[in-house]
Formats: structure tokens, sequence, C-alpha cells
């Protein structure tokens, strides 16, 4: 597990530790406060990750077509 704090991490770094949390937690093989500390810790890892997924497609913009097909703007990204 690395030292870095979450909201240092980048998001693929969070999500890379956030795994190697989930596969120690389902070996079963970790003491129960190690398990404790493991899962608070992938709690903040999930909810750094969605943080950033969430910020990332705030910043993508959909290209607007014209009536031709040619590209006419962009406008914010709406799911």
């Amino acid at each position: 597990m690395s030292d870095t704090p979450i909201d240092d991490m980048t998001f693929e770094a969070a999500l890379a530790e956030l795994e190697q949390v989930v596969t120690r937690l389902e070996r079963g093989d970790v003491p129960l406060e190690d398990s404790i500390t493991l899962y608070e810790r992938g709690a903040k890892l999930k909810a750094h990750c969605e943080a950033r997924l969430a910020a990332a497609q705030m910043r993508v913009e959909a290209i607007r077509l014209a009536e031709d097909g040619t590209p006419k703007g962009t406008e914010p990204f709406n799911p």
C-alpha cells in the first residue's frame, strides 16, 4: 500500500491501489484490525476515484454538428 495521501493521487494510482485493497480483502488472510484499516482506505480511494471521474466528465465537451454534418462548435457534456 502507498503512503501517498489520497488527495495527491492520480486517478490511475488510486484505482491501482484500490484494486490491491480489494484483492487483499478478498483473500481473507488479513487480520481483522488490518481488514478494517484496508476497508476504510478502500472506501476513501473509491470516493476519490468517483470524484476524479465526475470532474473529468464535467470537462468533456460534445461536438455539435450543423445540419450538413460539419462541426459547428461544442457544448457541455450532458449524460
